[in-house]
């Protein structure tokens, strides 16, 4: 049977769960472990699959959050045998790289979505290029994000834009409420292409950048791409699968 760390979000459910679980099964610490069972919400897993990026280490979350869509259903019973017969599926990040009004450049890397959107009253006036091409020489809005098929069930969703099947080789480039081109729904692009925002009127429409939890405040340029050289490992039961809830999500209404 593999060897397990339990990791808990702050909420008092979270930590009581994950002391039962220690005492029940017993735990390893997290270096020492086979896997991290990370117990909480969506954004808890997210924090996790950063923090062992490049490990190999797996981690299988159970829901003890809000969404949960990462989430396995919460089960004290058999969770070693889950573990070994939990599914694996590998996820790259995108690499953001951002340069901000002073100049500065801010590396960033984003499991969900590298977002850009306003920081005032004023509608974002973008320019969008793909692997040096313009596309759209003036995107205005609310904002607009690349999102990974990890990340498009959450933002990008909510966004109205296209749910990717995790292995699928494809990035949502979604718009935010955009008022130019009014009908303009996004695109899907090769997880291999090379997406370019420049900020037209900087000054008057400031625009901040987000991959997932680190904001990079008045950017002007901002690149993202497919980060093959990093990746997390996350797990799932075989009964709820990702490619099932892709699925399930796209059958709601």
């Amino acid at each position: 049977m593999p060897s397990f760390a339990v990791l808990a979000s702050e909420t008092p459910e979270a930590s009581a769960a994950a002391e039962r679980l220690c005492r029940r099964y017993g735990c390893r610490s997290a270096d020492d472990a086979d896997i991290v069972v990370a117990l909480g919400g969506d954004g808890f897993m997210l924090n996790i699959l950063h923090r062992f990026m490049n490990s190999g280490k797996p981690i299988y979350g159970m829901n003890k959050g809000t969404v949960g869509f990462l989430m396995n259903h919460y089960r004290e019973e058999d969770l070693p045998e889950r573990l070994e017969r939990a599914s694996r599926s590998e996820i790259h990040p995108l690499a953001m790289q951002a340069i901000d009004a002073d100049g500065a450049v801010h590396d960033a890397l984003a499991i969900n979505e590298v977002a850009l959107f306003r920081q005032s009253y004023q509608v974002t006036r973008l320019r969008i290029s793909i692997d040096g091409k313009v596309r759209l020489d003036d995107l205005a809005g609310d904002g607009v994000m690349v999102a990974t098929p990890t990340g498009s069930t959450a933002y990008n969703l909510s966004a109205q834009g296209p749910i990717i099947p995790i292995d699928a080789p494809l990035l949502a480039l979604t718009p935010v409420s955009p008022a130019r081109p009014r009908r303009w729904r996004g695109a899907l692009l090769r997880n291999r292409q090379t997406v370019e925002f420049e900020v037209l009127e900087p000054e008057k429409r400031p625009v901040n950048a987000v991959a997932d939890h680190t904001e990079v405040k008045s950017v002007r340029h901002v690149t993202v791409r497919m980060a093959t050289d990093a990746n997390s490992v996350i797990l799932f039961d075989p009964d709820h699968s990702w490619d099932d809830r892709i699925l399930a999500e796209q059958f709601r209404y």
